[in-house]
């Protein structure tokens, strides 16, 4: 398995799916509690009423974390989630003491207004690093949020968790089996800092199959590995993210863990294909696609080093084929991580290769990168079999002057 970022599920179209509610047993709610001073929809809701509770999460491994992150750790240990409460418009994070009793409050006051255990509350937050979350604001916003709890408001649920995004993410598929059918639903919010820690934005997803924790966990772990990792917009880790799956077994279908560990990666390579799309600025989705490497490590590292450089994401802004750019970043990559020949390196964009053994082959000039949004790089080492790929982004005057005034 190496490319699973494909389009929306179902015939969607990317944010027009029921996301977290599209499965049986979940109700949403997205309000706003006035975090944010646009007044848009800031605070988002999502419970599991069962009958069972499973849940699995991964984090950021940033080594600054905010608190709901360090909360968050707590809650899914024992693989039992029963609510996951997100709001945007404050990141909760680097507020010390402070940060964590808020996260926690957070949590208990989600709990009494929905009658579980607060250790069952996920807690999530976004927005601007090292402010003090508007605390009394969030509890204030609570109430209204479980008595807006509908299992139609997954899309509210999407819009409340937005910071820089210009449109809502949501997905779902519906898998038949022998002994019924079975659905996976999503959230996720990003549009920027996003790379690769396991997981790389905000994002729910829920499903109704009837499957055990340690089942959750290893279908979602597999899927974040191969698709939110896979996303490299900026090469800015966030200190926030978090990807929660919770179960209900509402379908009452157990189905096979390979076919259950499917869903769950086709729904988060459509939320991720979705977050590439939005990415702040950007005008062109970029896919590098490293293939004949020796291992798939190899092929990650070689095809990472390519989306992360600002010379090649800016010629791409600026329509300009510029291959010598790739192939110098493919040459930063140590032999012992990835070994190869630089001598036998082609590069292909958009179906034209540009680069034969090392050198110039077909006229770049033939390329027409304005034409199309979508960018395919493939990039063939010789060295292997293995091979992998990254998404990314151009780098754009817009992502600039976004990010340059984003805490003014």
């Amino acid at each position: 398995m190496t490319d699973h970022l494909g389009p929306a599920l179902d015939g969607t179209s990317p944010g027009t799916s029921p996301g977290v509610t599209a499965a049986a047993g979940f109700r949403a709610a997205g309000v706003t509690a006035g975090l944010k001073a646009s007044g848009s929809p800031d605070l988002a809701l999502v419970v599991n009423d069962g009958p069972r509770q499973v849940g699995a999460a991964v984090f950021t491994t940033n080594r600054v974390v905010g608190a709901p992150v360090t909360w968050s750790r707590q809650v899914v240990r024992d693989g039992v989630v029963a609510a996951v409460v997100l709001n945007s418009g404050g990141a909760n994070v680097a507020t010390g003491p402070r940060g964590f009793q808020d996260a926690h409050a957070t949590a208990e006051k989600v709990a009494a207004g929905l009658g579980v255990s607060a250790g069952d509350v996920v807690v999530c937050s976004t927005g601007l690093i090292g402010v003090p979350l508007a605390s009394e604001r969030l509890f204030a916003g609570i109430g209204p949020a479980v008595e807006a709890l509908t299992d139609g408001a997954g899309p509210d649920a999407a819009t409340a968790i937005m910071t820089t995004d210009s449109v809502p993410k949501t997905a779902h598929v519906r898998v038949e089996t022998a002994d019924g059918s079975f659905v996976v639903g999503g959230m996720a919010k990003g549009a920027g800092m996003l790379a690769p820690a396991m997981a790389t934005m905000l994002s729910v997803v829920t499903t109704d199959a009837d499957v055990d924790a340690a089942t959750a966990d290893a279908a979602l772990r597999a899927a974040t590995a191969v698709t939110f990792d896979r996303v490299d917009s900026d090469g800015c880790m966030s200190t926030s993210d978090t990807v929660t799956l919770l179960a209900s077994g509402a379908s009452g279908v157990a189905p096979a863990a390979d076919v259950f560990a499917d869903a769950v990666l086709r729904v988060c390579a459509s939320l991720a294909r979705q977050l590439v799309a939005d990415a702040e600025g950007a005008s062109h989705d970029i896919a590098v696609h490293v293939q004949g490497a020796t291992t798939q490590d190899a092929a990650v590292a070689v095809a990472r080093a390519v989306t992360r450089s600002n010379l090649f994401k800016a010629a791409m802004f600026g329509n300009d084929p510029n291959w010598g750019r790739i192939i110098a970043q493919v040459g930063t990559v140590p032999e012992h991580v990835a070994p190869y020949d630089p001598a036998a390196l082609d590069v292909t964009i958009n179906g034209l290769q540009i680069c034969r053994a090392g050198g110039a082959h077909e006229d770049p000039a033939q390329l027409d990168l304005a034409a199309a949004r979508e960018v395919h790089v493939v990039v063939d080492l010789h060295a292997g079999d293995a091979a992998a790929t990254v998404w990314t982004n151009d780098l754009t005057h817009d992502y600039v002057h976004e990010n340059s005034a984003y805490s003014t």
